[in-house]
C-alpha cells in the first residue's frame, strides 16, 4: 500500500477536521503539562503521553533537531526500552519529514522505501504504520519531529495525522521554553567545564602532563575522537609532541612546514577540513601506521600574547559530523588560554633539563665544586667534591663554610670571605688541604663569586682541582707522551726504576746557533714551537715517549714505559717520518719567504735503565744509559758523513722491516773500546735528493770494503765513481780524504776501525 503525504502549510487541499471538544480538551492539557514540566525530559514524557493515550498508539517518539550535529535526538523513548537515539536529520522518515517541512502517513511502513527497520532489529519491536509530522516553532522554523507508531486498534487515518499536527502545533510553543532553558543550562555548564579546564591546565607546570591534560580536555571538548598538541622547536624547526591520543608517550616530531600542522604553523590559520581524504595536503601514511581512519581534522594555531605561534593543536573526526564554526571558536578561546600555560610548562622543562644538565656535569666532574648561599652556608656539592674530603654528603651540605673548614683549612673560608666581600676571583695554586681522614691534598683553588643577571649576590663557588700524587704526575707526563700511555704507566710498578731495551732517537738542528742570530729571540722561540709541534706528532703517531728537549734537541724513546715488539721499526718509521714532515715544513717556510732548516738524527737500540729521577720536590721520568749516550753521539757524526738519519747496527739488526740503507762506518765512539757498525737510513731521499742512488751505493761499498781492506788506491777509485754520479754525496767525499790520509800515515795493524775523538 502505498504511503500518503500530507503538509501542514498546502492549500487548497482536503483537510480532515478533528473533534473540537477533544481537541480543546487535548490542547489545554497539553499546555498545562508543559508548562508545569520542571525540564525538557519531563515536558516530553508527558507529551508522549498525551500523543499515545490520544491516538491509541503502541508507541509515540518525538526527535528534536540538534543543530550542532545535524542530528534529531530522542531522550525518550516510549516502552520498555528507554535510550537515547540520535539519527541523521536526514535519515528514515523523520529525517524526510523534518527535511521536507511535511506530514507522513504511512499505512505499511516496510513497504516505503523512507522507512529504515534498523531500530526495528535491534528492539524487536515491529513497526506497522506511522504518522509523523514536523514541529514548527512560531517563526515556522522546524524544530523536530513528532511519531506515532501503531494504533492499538485499527489504523491510522486522514484524522489521525490532523489531530497529530495540530496538538504537535500546541506542544511545540510548550517545548520551546524547556529547549531553550536547556540550551541555557549545557551552554552555562560547558563555560564552566571550559573554566575548569582551564583553571586545572593553569596549574600543571610540568610540560608532558600539560600536553596530557590540554589533549584530554580539548577532545572531550569538541566530542572528537583524538587530539594532538604540536610545540614548536625553534632549535630544530620542527614540531613535536610528547602525548598524542592513539599513538601513545611516543615523542613524534615532524618539520614545522610539512602537512597541514605544518600550513598551519606556517601561515597562522585554522583549517576545518569535513573531508579529510578529499584534501590533498593531508598526508594517509599515519592511519596506514597506526590502522586510525581520519574523518575529519580541526586544526589551529596555539598564539601566545605577544602575537607569536608557538605550536598547533590538531583535533580529529567529530563524533556525529563534521566540526562547526562554534567548535572553532571554542578552540580558538581555549588555545588562547592555554598558551600562557604551555611556555610556562616549556619553560620550567628547559630549565629543568638544564638543572639536570649541569648537575649531570658537576657530578662528572673529576675537580670538586662547591656553592654556598649569601649566608655562607654550602647548598651544592658534587660527588668529586665529597671523595676529595672524605665525607658524606650529609657531612658538608648546610654548614656554613667557617663550620667546615677549620683549623689547616681555614684559609679556605677566608678566600670565599674574600670574594664574596669584592666580588673578585681569587686563584690559589698548589695549596694543601687536610682531608677528614688527616690525608694531605695538593690542590689549585679557584673561588668565584655567584650574582644574578642584576649583578646582585647570590653566594660564591668554589672549585678545587686534586693535582697531588698520582694526578700530578699524569697531568706532567700525559704533555710528553701518550695519555694512554700515561695512565699505563700509572698503573705499572715501572715509575720507581726498571732495566729494558730501548731504542733511544736523538735529533738536533744544523747551524742553530746562526738561526738564533738571524730570527732574534721572539722569531727564535716562534720557530721551535712550530717546527716541536710538527717533530713531537711524528714521535706520538708511532707509540714514542717524547723524553726531553734539549734546547734546539729532541730525545724520544721507544719501548719505555710501555715496551711493544716492534719498537726499533716504530723508532725507524720516526725518523724517516720526521725527515719527510722536515721537507713539507721548509717548503712553506720559503714559500713565506724564511730560510730553511736542517737537522740530523741518530738511533741506538740497547739496555736502558727508566724511572723517575729527580729531587723529591721536582722529578722526571727519563730513561739514563750508553745506549742514550750512542744515539747522541751517532746523531753527531750525521755532520761529518753528510748523512740525516744514521743507525746503529744494534738497532738495524733488530728491524722487521726493510729499508734502503748503507753501512757508512765502523767506529768507536768516544769513552768506549768496542767498536760498533754505522748505517745511513736512505728511505726518505727521493731522485732530486739522492740521485742514481743504487749505483752510488754498489760503488760506495764497494769502497767500504776495499776501505777496510787497507786498499786505499782501489778503495778512493770506488768512491770517486760514486761522487761522479753523485756530486753531492758527502760520504764519498769523507772517505776520499781519509783513504788520502791514512795512506800517507800508513797504519799498523789496521782494522778498518775509525775512532771518534769527539762527541
Amino acid at each position: 500500500m502505498a504511503s500518503k503525504t500530507k503538509s501542514g502549510n498546502s492549500k487548497g487541499r482536503s483537510r480532515v477536521i478533528p473533534s473540537g471538544v477533544r481537541l480543546e480538551r487535548t490542547l489545554l492539557q497539553i499546555t498545562n503539562d508543559l508548562a508545569t514540566a520542571e525540564s525538557l525530559d519531563q515536558a516530553l514524557e508527558r507529551f508522549i503521553e498525551i500523543l499515545s493515550t490520544q491516538l491509541r498508539a503502541e508507541r509515540s517518539t518525538v526527535f528534536l533537531n540538534d543543530p550542532r550535529t545535524g542530528e534529531l535526538y530522542s531522550r525518550v523513548a516510549q516502552g520498555e526500552l528507554r535510550r537515547r537515539i540520535r539519527i541523521l536529520n536526514t535519515h528514515g522518515v523523520a529525517g524526510w519529514c523534518f527535511t521536507n517541512r511535511q506530514s507522513l502517513l504511512i499505512p505499511d511502513a516496510y513497504a516505503d522505501e523512507r522507512f529504515s527497520d534498523e531500530f526495528d532489529v535491534r528492539t524487536g519491536f515491529q513497526t506497522r504504520e506511522i504518522i509523523s509530522t514536523p514541529l514548527r516553532d512560531l517563526h515556522d522554523e522546524v524544530i523536530g519531529v513528532a511519531q506515532v507508531l501503531n494504533r492499538i486498534d485499527g489504523h491510522f487515518d486522514e484524522s489521525d495525522l490532523a489531530f497529530l499536527e495540530h496538538i504537535s502545533s500546541q506542544a511545540t510553543i510548550g517545548l520551546q521554553p524547556h529547549v531553550v532553558l536547556e540550551q541555557i543550562e549545557a551552554s552555562r555548564r560547558q563555560e564552566a567545564e571550559f573554566l575548569q579546564v582551564v583553571s586545572s591546565v593553569s596549574s600543571e607546570i610540568n610540560l608532558g602532563p600539560l600536553l596530557n591534560k590540554i589533549i584530554s580536555a580539548i577532545t572531550n571538548m569538541l566530542d572528537a575522537e583524538r587530539s594532538t598538541l604540536f610545540i614548536n622547536d625553534e632549535k630544530s624547526n620542527e614540531l613535536y609532541t610528547e602525548f598524542g591520543e592513539g599513538i601513545g608517550k611516543t615523542q613524534l616530531r615532524i618539520p614545522n612546514h610539512v602537512g597541514i600542522a605544518g600550513h598551519v604553523f606556517q601561515s597562522g590559520e585554522a583549517i576545518n577540513i569535513p573531508y579529510a581524504y578529499a584534501d590533498l595536503r593531508f598526508n594517509p601514511s599515519f592511519d596506514k601506521q597506526t590502522g586510525f581512519f581520519t574523518r575529519s581534522i580541526l586544526c589551529m594555531p596555539v598564539i601566545n600574547k605577544a602575537g607569536k605561534i608557538i605550536g598547533v593543536t590538531q583535533v580529529l573526526n567529530k563524533r556525529g559530523g563534521a566540526f562547526t564554526t562554534k567548535d572553532e571558536a571554542r578552540l580558538s578561546a581555549f588555545t588562547s588560554q592555554i598558551s600562557i600555560g604551555i611556555e610556562n610548562a616549556k619553560l620550567f622543562n628547559d630549565v629543568h633539563n638544564m638543572k639536570n644538565y649541569n648537575e649531570s656535569v658537576l657530578e662528572s666532574m673529576s675537580n670538586a665544586v662547591l656553592t654556598t648561599d649569601q649566608e655562607g652556608v654550602i647548598v651544592t656539592c658534587n660527588a668529586a667534591g665529597t671523595r676529595m674530603m672524605g665525607v658524606e654528603e650529609g657531612e658538608i651540605l648546610g654548614k656554613r663554610t667557617g663550620e667546615f673548614f677549620t683549623e689547616e683549612n681555614a684559609w679556605v673560608h677566608d678566600k670565599l670571605l674574600s670574594v664574596w666581600d669584592t666580588g673578585n676571583e681569587e686563584i690559589f695554586m698548589d695549596a694543601e688541604i687536610r682531608r677528614r681522614d688527616s690525608k694531605l691534598l695538593s690542590v689549585n683553588l679557584t673561588a668565584l663569586p655567584l650574582v644574578d643577571m642584576k649583578e646582585q649576590k647570590l653566594g660564591t663557588m668554589l672549585m678545587l682541582e686534586d693535582i697531588s700524587g698520582e694526578k700530578r704526575m699524569k697531568s706532567t707526563m700525559a704533555r710528553y707522551m701518550d695519555p694512554n700511555i700515561a695512565e699505563q704507566l700509572l698503573e705499572s710498578d715501572t715509575l720507581g726504576g726498571m732495566n729494558s731495551v730501548s731504542t733511544v732517537l736523538f735529533s738536533d738542528i744544523r747551524s742553530f746557533t746562526t738561526l738564533t742570530e738571524e730570527l732574534g729571540a721572539q722569531g727564535t722561540v716562534s720557530l721551535l714551537n712550530e717546527y716541536f709541534t710538527v717533530m713531537v706528532e711524528c714521535i706520538t703517531n708511532e707509540g714514542g715517549m717524547l723524553d726531553k728537549f734539549i734546547g734546539d734537541a729532541i730525545m724520544a724513546i721507544f719501548g719505555v714505559p710501555i715496551p711493544h715488539d716492534d719498537d726499533p721499526d716504530r723508532a725507524m718509521r720516526t725518523a724517516i717520518g720526521m725527515m719527510t714532515e722536515l721537507k713539507i715544513f721548509n717548503a712553506k717556510r720559503v714559500a713565506e719567504g724564511k730560510a730553511p732548516i736542517d737537522h740530523g738524527i741518530g738511533l741506538n737500540t740497547d739496555s736502558v735503565v727508566s724511572g723517575n729521577i729527580g729531587s723529591p720536590k721536582r722529578m722526571n721520568y727519563t730513561v739514563i744509559g750508553d745506549g742514550v749516550n750512542l744515539s747522541a753521539r751517532l746523531e753527531s757524526a750525521c755532520k761529518q758523513y753528510g748523512a740525516h738519519i744514521l743507525a746503529s747496527e744494534l738497532t738495524v739488526r733488530q728491524l722487521r722491516g726493510t729499508y734502503r740503507m748503507r753501512e757508512i762506518d765502523r767506529v768507536v765512539v768516544k769513552g768506549k773500546t768496542a767498536p760498533v757498525g754505522v748505517y745511513e737510513i736512505l728511505d726518505f731521499h727521493t731522485e732530486d735528493s739522492f740521485p742514481n742512488m743504487i749505483e752510488v751505493v754498489g760503488h760506495f761499498n764497494d769502497g767500504i770494503s776495499l776501505y777496510q781492506q787497507g786498499r786505499w788506491d782501489p778503495a778512493i777509485k770506488s768512491f770517486r765513481e760514486a761522487l761522479r754520479i753523485h756530486p753531492g754525496d758527502k760520504a764519498s767525499s769523507t772517505y776520499i780524504e781519509r783513504c788520502q790520509q791514512l795512506k800517507a800515515d800508513k797504519p799498523v795493524d789496521w782494522d778498518g776501525v775509525w775512532i771518534m775523538k769527539t762527541k
